[in-house]
């Protein structure tokens, strides 16, 4: 049997596609490239705001096209752990839908076994290893899961009621896999979860991320560790001193604050407050010197008012985050943000996120501007065009942030590092020239 799986949403989706491919492969199963040479369509969803549910309805729409009668349609991820019962009945075309704690299912669905058509488990207690991975993208860069759900309860978000609380996943198997992604070529590990500083918290373990880091950082042919979705209140000095102290841990950190204004952040069930989101930045700025600090934003919150957004814009014009991604408010069935008042109107939300993301151009120009003449370690991603490369330094996450363009005049791999002499700024992308030592 033929399988084509498509991925839509988070790096936390791509690992439990590849996880799926893995089952499927152990069946006996054939993984394929090309929908046109599938006998069998897998959409992983994602059901997190309104753009993505719309986007994965339209993978759905444009593969049960060219699905005819003898292939089969399989809807898996958040959206049909969601709405699994609404798409069942909206969506005769699709033979199946799973949940994210039905990808083991798989197998005995494609292969004709099963004799129900929507798998939708409660969210298990613990977490819950799928077994092996067939990786889907270049071998050099690789996330790994080290916890799933979430136990944060934001008024805005989705997430808990359909991935179910926070489970950390057990050291052991995290450095395991670790280990064997070094073994197939990983030189950037990425560390995901919905909230990887509450990694072991929920297990009554303490600075759990810090020791797991560390390990990590024994491991031989990783050269990065790059940490992704810390929330604010959870990023301990022991962190900190972690990534201060570990070479391999990029002195970057993702922190999706959401807000700066305290009654917004209150009513958005935040931790936080705008004094320890100050403090916090402050103090990583003194202790971690280059550490670039990625933050994402949402406007338009109900209640939020014009003074609130007016606060917000001041706040990302003082603090000027290197990197800065925005979101206007998504209204979330479920969610307690959902039935707040007042809503704010759609354009005068995505009014307030455009005018965010105009003034961090700015500040992004003028960031990159300031690193012309430096030196940076870079990752070469793919060729670009004769001699010219496209690559990420450690200050750029993938698929998410800027890229490093830069020429050579020795041919490059894909995978492989070359320090580069920054030598032009753009908005958001630098440029370069590769520097070798024999013409230092």
């Amino acid at each position: 049997m033929k399988v084509f799986i498509t991925t839509l949403g988070c790096e936390k989706n791509t690992v439990d596609s590849e996880n799926a491919a893995a089952l499927l492969k152990q069946a006996g199963c054939v993984l394929v490239n090309d929908p046109e040479d599938a006998d069998v369509f897998i959409v992983n969803t994602c059901g997190f705001i309104h753009d993505a549910k719309q986007q994965s309805i339209e993978t759905i729409f444009d593969l049960s096209r060219i699905k005819g009668d003898s292939k089969k349609l399989i809807v898996t991820g958040c959206l049909s752990q969601r709405y699994a019962k609404e798409l069942a009945e909206s969506m005769p075309e699709v033979d199946s839908f799973l949940g994210v704690n039905d990808y083991n299912k798989l197998p005995e669905i494609i292969l004709g076994s099963a004799s129900d058509r929507v798998f939708c488990s409660n969210s298990p207690k613990t977490y819950e290893e799928l077994g092996g991975r067939v990786l889907s993208t270049a071998p050099w860069t690789r996330s790994i899961k080290i916890a799933e759900g979430c136990s944060n309860v934001c008024a805005y978000c989705a997430i808990p009621f359909i991935r179910g609380r926070y489970r950390s996943r057990s050291e052991e198997s995290i450095l395991a896999e670790a280990k064997a992604l070094a073994a197939e070529g990983c030189k950037e590990l990425v560390v995901i979860a919905q909230d990887v500083t509450f990694y072991g918290r929920d297990l009554g373990l303490k600075e759990a991320l810090p020791a797991l880091l560390k390990k990590l950082c024994k491991i031989e042919g990783i050269e990065w560790i790059r940490l992704m979705y810390c929330y604010e209140d959870e990023i301990t000095d022991s962190l900190i001193q972690t990534i201060k102290e570990e070479d391999k841990i990029c002195k970057y950190l993702d922190i999706p604050i959401q807000h700066s204004v305290d009654h917004v952040l209150k009513d958005m069930n935040r931790k936080s407050t705008s004094e320890s989101i100050n403090s916090t930045i402050n103090k990583l700025r003194q202790q971690i010197p280059g550490i670039v600090i990625r933050t994402t934003l949402i406007t338009g919150f109900p209640g939020e008012t014009a003074q609130d957004a007016k606060e917000l814009t001041e706040f990302v014009k003082d603090t000027r985050f290197e990197r800065l991604g925005v979101f206007a408010y998504s209204k979330e069935e479920g969610t307690k943000a959902a039935s707040m008042k007042p809503q704010v109107r759609k354009d005068v939300k995505e009014r307030r996120r455009d005018r965010i993301m105009e003034l961090q151009r700015s500040i992004s120009l003028e960031n990159n501007i300031s690193q012309i003449g430096k030196t940076f370690k870079v990752l070469v991603e793919e060729p670009d065009d004769k001699d010219t490369y496209i690559g990420r330094s450690y200050m750029d996450a993938p698929d998410i942030d800027n890229n490093v363009i830069f020429t050579s005049t020795r041919p490059l791999q894909p995978g492989s590092f070359v320090d580069v002499k920054i030598t032009d700024a753009f908005d958001y992308d630098l440029c370069g020239e590769a520097v070798y030592e024999s013409a230092k």
